[in-house]
């Protein structure tokens, strides 16, 4: 029974391995935008609530890109969908290039819509394949250890982005203004350039992995049957009308928005926030500093799913939102580098909050899961909403402490989900809450 199944059954293995690579890849590009927002803070001259909008553009594409992403996937499976994505997304890290030459901000905005469009196919059909790859008691515990593949690509990517893209040339306004035009537009050019080469090696990364997926053969798997076997039985009708009458569907989406902004905020500010508080630390240290922060992001989800082999995924999900509110509290009251490390742990205590959500939302949808889990990655638009308000808070008070305020009342949504929200309910039927198998 569901305390006892594997996560994963061996004959999944290989497709296992491959989906979860695509976790990786878009942790790569996800991450890389923290890198950019400090970046193109330079290079294009924009405040802190300008290169806000980089998220904006990123997580408007997963936005509209989600809803497409589902409908085409029904008509031409999980595999199909898989290789959209990944061409989308190669197209817009090669149009990084022209960009760069240009230093237009329109253009990068254009590039990461079309990265976030393609990713959105992407995550709507990994999330789903992976969490219907067995027993749905297994699901959260399965999602979370894939998800561990995103904390490497998190790590990697403004790993790389700190050693590649920031060249570490910090000038203060002070030394800015005592440069001629002729050196601060040299300065600027280069530090636009400096994102060329990443970004073009990114895309013969994608590319490659479009060519490994393309020619490797993926079990095709029947929502309906590995998720409920009995949801004929349930008398609501495929469609959305059905769909939104389950409760712990409906709140689940709203608690990923939540989560993603809050999450997007933390991770975009934080090497402003590194270097506000202490001043000695230079822009390679604090991404530097942050990518390995991503580490505790796979170690807390490779973790997280084995702990809910032992305890109730929504208990453990309200543990760590609990912790996550803890550090971010402190964060804000503290100072130096004990507030730095209070907002660093964060990613550990966030790790396993995206996945759970996914999975206990996505929970006896039988059917109608592709559909459901589209609705939940338009979710990830709270990822661009935040980040710019957060950035204009912060300019407006010239402290980034005082903007932490905004992500950390977010985490209370997913608080109130992990007590309450998750429990499977047809509000048509207003059927008693059923209990979740332990994972």
């Amino acid at each position: 029974m569901p305390d006892k199944a594997a996560i994963l059954e061996k004959k999944y293995t290989l497709a296992f391995i491959l989906v979860a690579s695509l976790f990786f890849s878009w942790a790569m590009a996800a991450q890389l935008n923290d890198i950019l927002i400090r970046q193109f803070q330079k290079a294009l001259e924009l405040n802190r609530g300008q290169a806000g909008f980089i998220q904006t553009a990123f997580y408007f594409g997963y936005f509209f890109g989600a809803i497409p992403a589902g409908l085409l996937m029904r008509r031409l499976g999980y595999k199909n969908g898989i290789l959209i994505g990944l061409g989308l997304y190669c197209a817009g890290a090669l149009l990084f290039y022209p960009a760069a030459d240009l230093r237009v901000f329109s253009l990068f905005l254009v590039a990461l819509y079309i990265i976030a469009f393609g990713l959105s196919f992407l995550e709507t059909a990994a999330n789903p394949y992976i969490a219907v790859m067995g027993h749905p008691s297994t699901g959260p515990a399965r999602l979370n250890i894939a998800q561990s593949f995103y904390g490497i690509g998190a790590f990697v990517g403004p790993f790389l982005g700190s050693v590649f893209i920031f060249s570490g040339v910090e000038y203060s306004s002070a030394e800015l203004a005592q440069l001629s035009p002729e050196q601060l537009e040299q300065w600027r050019t280069s530090e636009a350039k400096a994102v060329q080469m990443p970004y073009l090696a990114l895309a013969g990364f994608i590319a490659f992995l479009a060519v490994l997926i393309g020619f490797s053969k993926l079990p095709k798997l029947n929502e309906e049957t590995e998720q409920n076997p009995d949801s004929g039985k349930t008398g609501i009708k495929a469609g959305l009308a059905g769909l939104f009458q389950y409760r712990h569907f409906r709140l689940a989406v709203v608690s990923q928005f939540f989560y993603v902004g809050a999450q997007v905020c933390i991770w975009s500010y934080f090497i402003d926030f590194a270097i506000e508080l202490d001043p000695d630390m230079s822009e390679k240290g604090a991404g530097k500093l942050l990518s390995f922060g991503f580490l505790t992001l796979m170690l807390g989800r490779f973790s997280g799913g084995l702990l809910m082999q032992k305890f109730p995924a929504h208990k453990l999900l309200a543990c760590y939102c609990v912790m996550t509110i803890l550090m971010m509290l402190a964060a804000i009251l503290t100072t130096g580098t004990m507030a730095i490390t209070a907002l660093w742990l964060t990613t550990l205590f966030m790790s396993i909050m995206w996945p759970t959500v996914f999975a206990l939302g996505l929970r006896d949808l039988g059917e109608q899961t592709k559909m459901a889990s589209s609705f939940m990655i338009m979710a990830i638009a709270g990822g661009a909403i935040f980040p710019p308000l957060m950035g204009y808070i912060a300019d407006l008070n010239d402290n980034m402490q005082l903007a932490l305020i905004l992500p950390t009342a977010c985490f209370f949504v997913v608080l109130h989900y992990s007590l309450s929200g998750w429990k499977p309910r047809l509000d048509k039927q207003q059927a008693e809450p059923q209990t979740l198998p332990s994972s």
